[in-house]
C-alpha cells in the first residue's frame, strides 16, 4: 500500500511538473497616467528631465519597501552632441526612489560615471556608463553595466585608421558590476567597483573599420567585438548564474546577435558559451536581430522568459516591437504560443493610444512566483538620434498577466 501511495505520490508530481512546462505567458499592458507635452510624454507614470537625456532604467524592491531605479542619464543642449552621439560619449547612471512600483521616482543622484571624471582617464570604463541592470543576490545588491573608453587613433595601415571616436568608444563597450549591501551605501559611494570587466568579447571580427581586429580566418562567437545589454539569472537546477549578453554580427551588414556567460557568483568570472541564444531564424538562415533582452525565471511556470527588442518583427511573426521567448534550461529557446510581448505605443488613460519611434531597454520587475507586474522601457515619441534637447524619457507599464 506504501509503495502504491508513493508511486502514485511520483506520478502526481510528474503530471504537475509536466502542466506547469506547458503554461505560457500572457501579458496586457494596463493604461498609465501621462499626457502628451510637446515632444515627450510627461505625468507620474514616466521619469524625465528637461536637462539631460534619460533612456533604460532597471527597479527593484528594497527592504525599505521603497522601490529603487538605476537609470542611463546624461547631459542634453546645444554644446552636447545629438542623441546617437552623446550617449557612447556622456552617459552616466542616475538613481531615483519612489513609494510605488509604476510612479513618482524621484531623481536622487548620479551614482556612477566614467572613471575619467574622477581622474582616471586609464581604467576600461574611463568613457562612460550605460545600460543598468539591478539584482539582489544571496542578501547583496549587484549593478551590472556595460562600460567602454577611447583607445585612441589607431596605427595608419590598420583596419581602425579611419574609425571616428564615437566608434571607437563603441567598439570598446564591455561589462561591469558593482556590489553593495544597501542603498543607503549606494548613495555614499561605499560600494565594490570591478577594477577589470566581468565578461570581454573574445572575438573581434568585421570586414572593415574595426579597432584591434582578430587574426584573419577567426569564426566570430556570440561576445563578438561588444558585450552589452546584461541581463543575469540564478539557475535554480544548479545556481550558476547565467548573464546574457549582445554581441554584434556583420555579415555583410549589422546584426544584433546573443549569448550567455556563466559563473557560480554574482561577480564572476564570467565564462561565455559559444552558444548563441535567443536565435530565432529569418528566411535565409541568418538570426533574426534583437536586442536588449530581460531574462527571468518563472517559479510557477518552472522555465525561463526573455523580453526583448525585436527590430524587424520577424522574432514576432508581426510588426517590430517587444518580443517573448521561453527556455527550460536557460540555453535553449522556443517561441511560445504568443511571441509578441507589446507593440510599440503607449496607452494613457485619457483612453489614447501613443505611437512611439523607440520602445526599448524593457526591464521588468517581477513577483515572488514570476509575473512580471512592471515594465520599464526607455522610450521616444520621435527620432531621437539627431535631438539635442532630453526628449526622451523612461515609462513604467503597469502589467496584468494571466
Amino acid at each position: 500500500m506504501k509503495l502504491l501511495l508513493l508511486n502514485l505520490g511520483l506520478i502526481l508530481v510528474f503530471l504537475s511538473c509536466a502542466e506547469n512546462k506547458e503554461k505560457t505567458l500572457k501579458v496586457k499592458a494596463i493604461p498609465i497616467n501621462g499626457k502628451i507635452d510637446g515632444n515627450i510624454i510627461s505625468g507620474p507614470s514616466v521619469l524625465n528631465d528637461p536637462d539631460r537625456f534619460v533612456w533604460g532604467g532597471s527597479v527593484i524592491k528594497g527592504e525599505d519597501i521603497k522601490y529603487h531605479m538605476l537609470y542611463s542619464t546624461w547631459e542634453c543642449g546645444d554644446s552636447i552632441p545629438m542623441f546617437k552621439n552623446s550617449w557612447l560619449l556622456h552617459s552616466k547612471i542616475a538613481y531615483a526612489v519612489s513609494k510605488y512600483p509604476d510612479r513618482d521616482f524621484k531623481f536622487q543622484k548620479i551614482i556612477l560615471k566614467g572613471r575619467a571624471l574622477e581622474g582616471d582617464s586609464t581604467a576600461w570604463d574611463a568613457q562612460m556608463v550605460h545600460n543598468p541592470h539591478i539584482k539582489k543576490f544571496n542578501k547583496k545588491y549587484y549593478l551590472y553595466y556595460v562600460g567602454a573608453k577611447d583607445p585612441g587613433i589607431q596605427p595608419k595601415g590598420s583596419k581602425g585608421e579611419k574609425v571616428s571616436k564615437r566608434n571607437r568608444i563603441q567598439q570598446t563597450q564591455r561589462i561591469g558590476v558593482i556590489e553593495f549591501n544597501s542603498f543607503e551605501d549606494l548613495v555614499k559611494g561605499k560600494y565594490n567597483r570591478s577594477d577589470n570587466p566581468i565578461l570581454s568579447p573574445r572575438t573581434r571580427v568585421k570586414p572593415n573599420n574595426i579597432i584591434l581586429p582578430s587574426p584573419e580566418g577567426t569564426k566570430p562567437k556570440p561576445d563578438n567585438i561588444i558585450v552589452v545589454n546584461p541581463s543575469v539569472v540564478k539557475r535554480p537546477s544548479d545556481g550558476k548564474y547565467l548573464l546574457y549578453f549582445k554581441g554584434n554580427f556583420y555579415n555583410p551588414g549589422w546584426r544584433g546577435i546573443h549569448g550567455v556567460a556563466i559563473a557560480d557568483s554574482p561577480t564572476g568570472p564570467f565564462t561565455a558559451t559559444d552558444n548563441f541564444v535567443f536565435d530565432i531564424r529569418n528566411d535565409d538562415g541568418t538570426i533574426a536581430s534583437g536586442e536588449d533582452p530581460y531574462v527571468w525565471y518563472h517559479k510557477d511556470h518552472e522555465k525561463f522568459y526573455v523580453v526583448l527588442k525585436d527590430f524587424t518583427g520577424k522574432i514576432t511573426v508581426g510588426k517590430p516591437g517587444l518580443a517573448l521567448l521561453e527556455s527550460l534550461d536557460g540555453i535553449k529557446w522556443t517561441k511560445p504560443d504568443n511571441s509578441f510581448f507589446m507593440k510599440k505605443e503607449v496607452i494613457l488613460k485619457t483612453g489614447d493610444t501613443i505611437k512611439v519611434d523607440r520602445l526599448e531597454r524593457p526591464q521588468l520587475l517581477i513577483d515572488e512566483h514570476g509575473n512580471p507586474k512592471v515594465l520599464y522601457s526607455a522610450c521616444a515619441i520621435i527620432n531621437i538620434n539627431p535631438r539635442k534637447d532630453g526628449t526622451s524619457f523612461n515609462v513604467h507599464i503597469p502589467l496584468k498577466t494571466n
